[in-house]
């Protein structure tokens, strides 16, 4: 069967819960807020000493002192110190999407329940602090092995919660969380699972990540010193790249017949996943806008769906020149009969919560599920004068009331790689 012979699914799959733990962020209601409303959290810098680093780096979408038990009541504050900050923060997230969803003890038969996560560098800042010695008693006792290890954050959730079904973690740059839905979409239409708990943790802010991307030139990780919050700027002509972002999100996806028949609340369908590794260059996408239109339309193809039916995509959004093009590109290639002011409209929250890799398509995700529930499309913040071949619909101008029947979450990833996913409003 090759990409474009979808065939229809029968059961349909539907978002229920919606767990997030971000910076300035912790619950459902307030991402909704900081999205719709154009909050950014994007600070100051203060992780680490970007001046003595030597690098020109001055914002980042941090988490302040983060406590875990109102999320994890039942966690041990014995077992809990054998965690890392991250674990306990992924674990927050995704015991809050199962709370959102009103799945509680019992609710399902335990190896019907599974979890997938998308990380890109696991536990990146604990291996550096291991690696430099600025933690000498790293090995100190038996929470290392939890600690080091990049599937704990899912594992562990899963001793927590319950979870007896697959319980694995994804870790493919920036297209991860969309594939991790991808995974969890096989398994519910299988059979093999009724609900999957699907999410994303992310921890960069450390000078070698930083430094990494300032290695790759002038406008891929942004400069701003002056306003932290107007660092990152989609699509526009000053953009200066991204900045970097932590946390997790977790999606509580259920099989629609199992969440029918417990009542539950839905903020959307997930309709199709696909994803496509270019074979192409390592670190740029297609420019051509081609081959991520054909992607588009292999998801939509997956929901026997087609581009003129599109209302809204989630753009990727890093504000990083061939990003930026690419993605508009994409939408003329789909659109090639219509002017840029009659293309879909188009937003990203990168300028909200920074450049979050393996969560990034998570926060899209659940972004663009509540975008469909509240009939509201979230904007895209700092946008200034347009690149003019970012020249069309960006919903710039704040919150805009729209029925949203259909949309597309995209992402793109080092190593070649696209990926989106198809959401449709619940029947």
């Amino acid at each position: 069967m090759t990409n474009s012979e979808f065939e229809i699914p029968e059961e349909r799959v539907v978002v229920t819960g919606i767990g997030v733990v971000l910076p300035g962020t912790l619950s459902v209601d307030r991402f909704w807020a900081n999205v719709s409303g154009g909050r950014s959290q994007v600070g100051r810098l203060t992780r680490f000493d970007a001046e003595q680093a030597g690098l020109p780096v001055y914002a980042a979408a941090e988490i302040d002192d983060f406590d875990h038990h109102p999320f994890l009541p039942e966690l041990t504050d014995a077992h809990a110190a054998k965690y890392s900050r991250e674990i306990l923060i992924a674990m927050s997230a995704l015991a809050e999407a199962r709370r959102d969803a009103g799945l509680g003890p019992g609710a399902l038969d335990p190896r019907r329940l599974g979890i997938v996560m998308s990380s890109s560098r696991g536990p990146f800042s604990w291996w550096r602090d291991v690696l430099t010695g600025a933690d000498p008693d790293a090995f100190g006792d038996k929470g290392a092995m939890f600690r080091g290890l990049p599937g704990c954050p899912a594992s562990l959730s899963a001793v927590y919660t319950g979870a007896q079904g697959l319980v694995t973690t994804v870790s493919n740059a920036c297209v991860g969380g969309h594939q991790a839905i991808q995974l969890a979409l096989r398994e519910l239409r299988s059979g093999a699972a009724d609900a999957m708990l699907v999410g994303g943790h992310e921890f960069p802010i450390v000078p070698e990540v930083a430094a990494c991307y300032r290695a790759m030139g002038h406008g891929v990780l942004s400069s701003e010193r002056e306003d932290p919050s107007r660092a990152v700027r989609p699509y526009s002509n000053d953009r200066e790249g991204f900045a970097l972002g932590e946390g997790s999100v977790v999606l509580c996806l259920e099989r629609e017949s199992v969440a029918r028949s417990r009542g539950a609340r839905v903020y959307s369908e997930i309709l199709s996943a696909a994803s496509l590794n270019e074979a192409a260059h390592p670190t740029t996408m297609d420019l051509t806008g081609k081959v991520t239109a054909s992607v588009v339309e292999d998801a939509l193809a997956g929901a026997g769906r087609k581009a003129e039916d599109v209302d809204y995509f989630c753009a990727h959004g890093t504000a990083t020149r061939y990003n930026d093009i690419a993605e508009s590109r994409a939408l003329r290639a789909l659109y090639p009969e219509r002017t840029p002011a009659a293309l879909p409209p188009l937003s990203s929250n990168k300028p909200i919560y920074g450049h979050t890799f393996g969560l990034a398509g998570i926060i899209n995700v659940a972004a663009t599920s509540l975008m469909i529930h509240h009939r509201t499309l979230a904007p895209t913040i700092n946008f200034t004068t347009p690149d003019p071949e970012c020249d069309h619909d960006h919903v710039f101008e704040g919150p805009r009331p729209a029925e949203v029947d259909l949309a597309v979450s995209m992402s793109f990833a080092f190593g070649s790689q696209t990926a989106v996913v198809a959401l449709g409003a619940p029947s």
